[in-house]
């Protein structure tokens, strides 16, 4: 037992956990150092697989076959097929050594492997997002994994069934545009400082982080061969690595990578071992059509992927403010920004104007927008924002609106992002460089629009005194809050994306044992109130452009507007910052879009229940009849 784990200790924490495993021989997919190569070791140790007999269910183990896209590139591919399964998905791996980072060149390799993967994901999420995008989903990343005892290059995404191939050409494409090319000098930059901030994040919470957290990523890392590092150390130690790495060792890292892939083009040498390709896709025939799918086309597909000559990626100017200072002056000088008292309908005594209160500070600005403040230390160098715009699908039906207009009409803001001279993919990549987190969601009263940040200075270049300061994430935040109310650009792309979402929801929810249940008892429940329900495919091709732009912008008015503000920042400046960005918007804006106000317009609100209560008998259909 001993000499099979000295054997093993240094492949698999499962191998040296116990004598009772047998060998644990990987199908490593390129170059292996030679101190990992134990294949041998195993082979000559008198070990028996079956230590406890053998097993009747051993003869039926299927293992997968490896094929071969060309001579010496092996892949080894498999399918599942079932009929609940709404989506085409992939999952694309390569199985590779752990590197241990035990020093800084080590150190500085993993921050050059960070970059270009996270150069590739923003790549694939927003330039990859045409006018009609192929994918759902997509990720490209290597974990190491200590169960697994190796390094775990994958390429995981989802599709519609009919649109798999189309989805694994535009993927592949990115990874090997970024193995041949790189990554731009921009890109490198902007990634740099992202990590940097992160770290800073991270050491900034200190002793705040929790006890089960930190036991888990101690148990990783040592698991792993690395370091542990405590987050003050690893912010140091990241800025040293970062300030010497350069754009070749990204690359380098880059290529490292995505050889895997890179090398089934038919004009590059084979990677030594097999790439596993897992394909998950509803049951369907051959007279499906383009839905069905086969080993041999999914194999072809990936082939004729890797052909081709793939272009450099081009730079994009990513601006480090959105609004200028002057045109800032410009608005206050033309909409005076001052704070008001807060005022309540409940009795709740007015708020100053002028003083700071506990636990919130309320305080309404000149152009009607109501604004609630706290302090919050215990998030350190964090912030959340939250923009409260009453009505939701309530006033769809209220205000006469197309029945989920006011949904997809989120969702497509969601899918958007284009302010004033700036385009998607610009204002996206400044979310981006300054960590920001937007998310838009539509419920039954209400749109809400949420954003976490950073609340240091952020978009940084530079280390040392050569560094250069961006704007703080709340600035950022303020700025893309303003954009959102004032010069929001409606795009037909981003609606199609938010009609791709919710008509993939729906189609799921069909198959959705839980999900359908919920969706009957509610029907029952509100009588067909289609403000409580799951919005069907018909009504959501049935919403336009300019149905999903009038509902939403209807709501946006400042009078109606409540913003909601928490976080580790100082008060005074941060109350500064909403004066400014969010004060100097006019008060009738967007007084164009909005609709005349029913008289009866609080009948209705809730659905009528019969009194007295009785009792609900259902019965759900399943079109797969399963256990409960």
């Amino acid at each position: 037992a001993s000499e099979l784990a000295t054997a093993l200790v240094s492949s698999t924490v499962k191998g040296a956990q116990s004598w009772h495993y047998p060998p644990v021989i990987h199908d490593w997919c390129g170059p292996v150092p030679k101190e990992l190569e134990l294949k041998e070791k195993a082979n000559d140790l008198a070990y028996d697989i079956n230590l406890q007999g053998p097993w009747p269910l051993d003869e039926k183990v299927q293992f997968l076959e490896t094929k071969e896209l060309a001579p010496g590139k092996k892949i080894r591919p498999h399918i599942f097929r079932h009929g609940l399964l709404q989506a085409f998905s992939l999952h694309l791996f390569a199985k590779r050594p752990v590197e241990p980072i035990v020093d800084l060149p080590s150190f500085r390799k993993s921050l050059a492997r960070r970059v270009a993967l996270a150069a590739l994901q923003i790549r694939m999420n927003v330039g990859g997002r045409s006018d009609d995008p192929p994918f759902q989903f997509v990720e490209f990343n290597q974990l190491d994994s200590a169960r697994e005892g190796c390094a775990v290059c994958s390429l995981d995404l989802t599709s519609e069934p009919e649109r798999w191939q189309e989805a694994i050409h535009a993927s592949v494409k990115e990874i090997r545009k970024l193995g041949v090319h790189g990554v731009t000098q921009g890109e490198m930059e902007r990634y740099v400082g992202a990590i940097m901030t992160d770290s800073a994040q991270l050491s900034a919470m200190g002793d705040r982080l929790s006890h089960g957290d930190q036991l888990a990523y101690l148990m990783e890392t040592v698991a792993n061969g690395h370091t542990f590092m405590s987050p003050e150390n690893s912010y140091v130690v990241t800025e040293k690595a970062l300030a010497t790495l350069s754009l070749e060792e990204v690359n380098e890292a880059a290529r490292e990578l995505c050889s895997h892939i890179v090398s089934f083009n038919d004009e590059c040498k084979p990677e030594e071992g097999p790439v596993i390709v897992i394909a998950c896709s509803p049951d369907t025939t051959e007279a499906s059509g383009a839905s069905h799918v086969t080993e041999q086309s999914l194999v072809s597909c990936l082939r004729d992927a890797c052909q081709g000559e793939v272009e450099p990626e081009e730079e994009v100017i990513v601006p480090h403010t959105l609004i200028d200072e002057g045109d800032l002056r410009q608005a206050m000088e033309e909409n005076p920004a001052h704070w008001e008292a807060g005022k309540f309908t409940d009795g709740t005594p007015d708020t100053p104007a002028d003083k700071f209160t506990r636990p919130f500070t309320l305080r309404r600005l000149n152009n009607g927008v109501r604004v609630g403040i706290s302090q919050n230390k215990a998030e350190s160098q964090r912030g959340y924002l939250r923009l409260v715009v009453p009505g939701g699908r309530d006033a769809e039906k209220k205000l006469g609106f197309k029945s989920g207009s006011m949904s997809v009409g989120a969702r497509a803001m969601q899918e958007g992002g284009a302010f004033g001279k700036w385009s998607r993919e610009q204002v996206e990549l400044f979310c981006v460089d300054h960590l920001l987190q937007v998310e838009i969601q539509c419920n039954e009263e209400a749109i809400i629009i949420d954003f976490v940040f950073p609340t240091t200075n952020v978009g940084n270049t530079g280390f040392g005194e050569d560094a250069e300061l961006g704007i703080t994430g709340t600035e950022a935040v303020m700025q893309i809050l303003r954009e959102i109310i004032i010069g929001f650009k409606w795009e037909e792309d981003a609606l199609g994306r938010s009609k791709s979402s919710f008509r993939s929801a729906h189609e799921g929810l069909q198959k959705n044992l839980e999900g359908m249940t919920t969706e009957l008892i509610m029907e029952t429940m509100t009588g067909q109130d289609e403000r409580f329900l799951s919005i069907d495919v018909d009504t959501v091709n049935a919403v336009t452009l300019d149905d999903a732009k009038n509902a939403v912008m209807s709501q946006l008015s400042p009078s109606e507007l409540e913003v909601s503000v928490v976080g580790d920042f100082d008060l005074p400046v941060v109350l500064e910052m909403l004066r400014y960005y969010i004060g100097t918007v006019p008060a009738d804006t967007n007084s164009e879009y909005r609709t005349e106000i029913p008289d009866n317009i609080m009948e209705g609100t809730m659905p009528t229940l019969s009194l007295p209560g009785k009792r609900l008998d259902l019965e759900l259909v399943d079109s797969d009849p399963r256990a409960v």
